[in-house]
């Protein structure tokens, strides 16, 4: 009886310790940082981060003070620039809420896996946050931007990102994790997407940009970067992006547009799956696509009716058409121009066949350039919508 009541008071001595506050933090005495921008300097890395104002993202009375302070600062190594900081930034930085990590596009095409050596070892850092790419210009631009309808830049980009995904379909939202797993991958390299500023970024750091109807200054989520193990070599254009997606089973909805006899009709796209698969025929590496897809009549603006048969048939025909020709174009400008396997083919033939995979994956750039990919499209029509016709000629011949 005496040795299981000692047992029962450590036990509870041990609970006790454990729900203990001893690693807990003041938010008085930290600074949350809700995204970092790395750009690379002639010596270095010029770091910036974007820090909340805690009292006027959760005040209901505005002051007029933003609601995020941009701070920066340089240092022979990443980290050296993190400690930097310290000498502006009143209170300890605090990273485990980061939403975004911005790198300038000169960083990323020298390459960034030394920065995600950092990002990774780095205990505070959750892996949830996302990684961009500041298009054109470097990270401390994004993180000078204030932004409407989100209080928050950071914030901003990681809903933007996510919308985009989900209705859009030319972007991907990567985690830190997950680009690690693509950069150290023999079968699959990795893609970053990129954020655009437009406008001027120094006039877009004033509170006044986002007071107008129409700011002059803001952030736009842009198109998918190819990497090269961890440089970025290139960028798709929009066309290219959403074929990347369909091939990658990454499109959850978009919108389809195309032609028709004196106007345009628009498909939305409600699902899509994608099933790739490998094997080796007499040697070679062969890939099969199958996308499967359907869609709801979204606009019809032009003289189209669809009461009729065939007119359905015709319209199934087109919709299937113009995602197999972005998909075929998204891979012929990858084999041509880049000859990075951003797919991941590679990884599909070494589950296919891994004693063949073997033998390919030391020249696999060579092999993935002229590898033989066939695309076939199933896409169907669900919904026309609530009329059949459209009467936009009525209104035209009234």
């Amino acid at each position: 009886m005496k040795k299981i009541i000692s047992f029962f008071i450590m036990f509870l001595l041990i609970i006790s310790l454990l729900t203990s506050c001893w690693s807990s933090k003041e938010l008085n005495e930290i600074a949350i940082v809700s995204a970092i921008g790395i750009d690379k300097t002639e010596d270095g890395y010029l770091v910036s981060v974007q820090i909340v104002n805690p009292g006027e993202i959760a005040g209901k009375t505005a002051t007029g003070r933003t609601e995020v302070i941009r701070f920066m600062k340089t240092g022979d190594t990443l980290m050296d620039a993190m400690r930097r900081l310290s000498t502006d930034v009143p209170r300890r930085i605090y990273v485990a809420h980061l939403r975004n990590v911005v790198f300038g596009e000169e960083l990323a095409k020298e390459g960034i896996g030394k920065v995600l050596d950092v990002l990774s070892r780095h205990h505070e850092m959750r892996s949830d946050f996302f990684l961009t790419v500041a298009k054109g210009s470097k990270a401390s631009d994004i993180l000078n931007v204030q932004t409407a309808l989100e209080k928050s830049p950071a914030t901003k980009l990681s809903n933007a990102l996510e919308t985009a995904d989900k209705r859009w379909a030319p972007t991907k939202s990567v985690t830190v994790d997950e680009l690690i797993t693509s950069i150290v991958s023999k079968g699959k390299e990795p893609v970053l997407t990129g954020v655009h500023v437009y406008g001027n970024p120094e006039s877009g750091s004033s509170f006044t940009n986002v007071q107008n109807v129409s700011p002059k200054t803001g952030l736009k989520i842009d198109t998918i970067g190819v990497f090269k193990n961890d440089k970025l070599i290139g960028w798709l254009n929009e066309e290219e992006s959403k074929g990347f997606n369909y091939i990658t089973d990454n499109v959850k909805s978009t919108a389809v547009t195309f032609p028709c006899e004196d106007g345009k009709i628009t498909i939305s796209t409600i699902r899509s799956k994608t099933k790739v698969k490998g094997k080796m025929e007499n040697g070679n590496p062969k890939i099969s696509i199958q996308v499967t897809t359907e869609g709801d009549v979204g606009e019809v603006a032009c003289e189209f009716d669809l009461s009729k048969p065939e007119k359905i048939k015709q319209l199934n025909k087109k919709y299937q058409n113009w995602i197999k020709e972005r998909i075929e174009l998204a891979i012929k400008t990858v084999q041509e121009e880049y000859q990075s396997d951003i797919f991941g083919f590679g990884e599909v033939i070494h589950r296919a066949d891994p004693k063949a995979w073997k033998r390919l994956q030391k020249n696999w750039d060579q092999e993935f350039a002229k590898l033989e990919v066939t695309v076939n499209v199933k896409a169907e029509i669900r919904r026309l919508g609530t009329i059949t016709e459209s009467f936009q000629k009525e209104i035209e011949e009234k």
